[in-house]
């Protein structure tokens, strides 16, 4: 595991820089929190709600995170053409050197930060140029491919896309997708209204935004984040999950399709809120942004956050230190021992018979009362001490007697009173046996593998014990702190590790069990 290291420094300048960009938002701090985290992994935010609920304010709000950022903003139309978002054609070039070119400078090429509204209602042109951007980084402006440095692209609308497969791509290419709706609060609501501060307006010390040479040695920093065995383990959980939700046949109209791509992508996004958190390490609490990744549409949204917490609560640390693969080792071990150690012996003795299934048969010479059969379960409640009302059948199994009782002195026998005085019978037995554990004494090469392969299994035990105990701390300690991440998560990584620090416990207890069973 890698030694996880905090750039305390980093991170502090990222939270100084999200408290100025979220300062005068009310209940749109997560989407911008968001916005600023897909900029930086280079990838896109979908913002899903009515107008007027600040999809806008997010990405003017956006371009002030960077030093020199350059915006562009355009509200899509069915009557919206490439040249009002790429820019228009070049006439001095299309005259003089007959080459198609657009001027890029003040349109969407050309910026850092993009906005685009209601994006469902642009053309093929715009959508098929719009894809190579996404995907690439590259717009192809006349015969020439243009490499673009938009950190950020924002797209929003009032709806989802009709179910139409031309519009599948483009809204793949979403990585984020974020749910707005009005202010919730009474409060935030009484405080929105009567704020008179212009909210597109920031003021950011230089020093906490980014410069272009800044974010290119990011790009690279995020690439070297480690993702630890619990992440990658989270993800292969979850991924499984959402390959047998939509192989049910009743999910046919509630799939979530999910394809490599994005898996990769989230994974960049992982990697970002990381670094930017100052952790050259991912960890659990990150993978909740997964819940932002993976709904289609926002009925899915409680079900994608359902699978995606049980995954981290049951199966994070769980599978990062193979507790499972572990536990099946221990129980190996313990059967191989015990084959060798304890031999199955056969005993011939003496049994009680059962008659009719449920009585012991009384051996009686005499007619002192009637009844001669007893209940099994009433005789074995018996002892030497008490006696107790017993039950007495006869051979038909009809109630004769109701008299007190207790065992007798004799091995299988019982004392019963009747008339004040005590009368003594023998119960009727049978020829039986039983098996026995005889313990042996393993030979010494046998007992020395056997140590090995202990000593080998503590190992790696006491191993996990100390990752969890000593590379873990400064991970917990964070957990609340996620700049990205909602604190009411923090709980669920929490438990899962105490289950498998306890789990570890348990099974160092069961392995040392297994040793004294052969050297005790």
């Amino acid at each position: 595991m890698q030694i996880l290291t905090i750039d305390a420094q980093l991170r502090e300048r990222v939270r100084e820089l999200l408290s100025g960009l979220c300062n005068g938002l009310y209940e749109r701090e997560e989407a911008m929190k968001l916005a600023l985290l897909t900029a930086l992994a280079g990838e896109s935010i979908f913002l899903l709600g009515p107008p007027g609920v600040g999809k806008s304010l997010i990405a003017r709000r956006l371009k002030h995170a960077f030093r020199d950022g350059i915006s562009f903003e355009y509200l899509m139309s069915k009557f919206s053409t490439p040249d009002e978002v790429f820019g228009p054609v070049s006439i001095k070039k299309l005259k003089e050197e007959d080459r198609y070119e657009r001027l890029t400078e003040r349109y969407l090429p050309g910026a850092n930060v993009v906005f685009l509204d209601e994006i469902w209602k642009a053309g093929p042109a715009i959508q098929n140029a719009l894809l190579t951007i996404l995907n690439e980084k590259i717009y192809r402006n006349g015969d020439q491919d243009l490499r673009v440095n938009i950190r950020g692209i924002i797209t929003a609308s009032n709806e989802l896309p009709s179910r139409n497969a031309s519009l599948d791509p483009i809204w793949d290419r979403f990585l984020l997708r974020l749910e707005l709706g009005n202010i919730r609060k009474f409060q935030n609501f009484v405080n929105m209204i009567v704020d008179t501060e212009d909210v597109y307006q920031v003021e950011l010390p230089a020093e906490v935004q980014f410069s272009e040479a800044e974010l290119v040695q990011f790009d690279a920093a995020i690439n070297a984040v480690d993702v630890p065995a619990e992440v990658l383990n989270t993800i292969q959980v979850l991924k499984l999950r959402i390959d047998e939700h939509n192989a049910r046949p009743n999910n046919q109209d509630q799939q979530i399709p999910i394809h490599d791509r994005r898996w990769k992508k989230i994974v960049r996004l992982l990697r970002t809120s990381a670094f930017l958190n100052g952790r050259n390490r991912v960890d659990l609490m990150d993978c909740f942004l997964m819940i932002h990744c993976l709904w289609s549409r926002p009925d899915q949204k409680d079900l994608i956050e359902e699978m995606v917490t049980d995954a981290i609560r049951r199966h994070g640390y769980t599978m990062a230190v193979n507790l499972n693969l572990l536990k099946r080792e221990v129980e190996d071990f313990e059967k191989d021992v015990n084959e060798e150690i304890r031999v199955k012996h056969t005993v011939a003795e003496e049994q009680l018979l059962v008659v009719q299934e449920d009585y012991y048969e009384l051996i009686k010479e005499d007619q002192q009362f009637e009844g001669f059969l007893v209940p099994v379960k009433q005789f074995r409640q018996l002892n030497l001490e008490d006696t107790h009302v017993i039950n007495f059948f006869d051979a038909k199994g009809n109630l004769v007697n109701r008299l007190r009782a207790k065992q007798g002195l004799g091995t299988f026998s019982i004392e019963v009173l009747h008339n004040d005085r005590s009368h003594t019978y023998s119960l009727r037995t049978k020829k039986g046996e039983r098996q026995e554990i005889i313990f042996k004494k393993p030979h010494p090469v046998l007992q020395k593998y056997w140590e090995e392969r202990f000593e080998q299994i503590r190992s790696y035990v006491r191993k996990q014990e100390e990752n969890l105990r000593n590379n873990l701390p400064e991970e917990l300690e964070f957990l609340e702190q996620n700049l990205f991440v909602e604190a009411r998560y923090a709980e669920v990584v929490k438990s899962n590790l105490r289950e498998v620090q306890e789990a570890l416990q348990k099974v160092g207890l069961g392995l040392e069990k297994v040793q004294f069973s052969y050297v005790g």
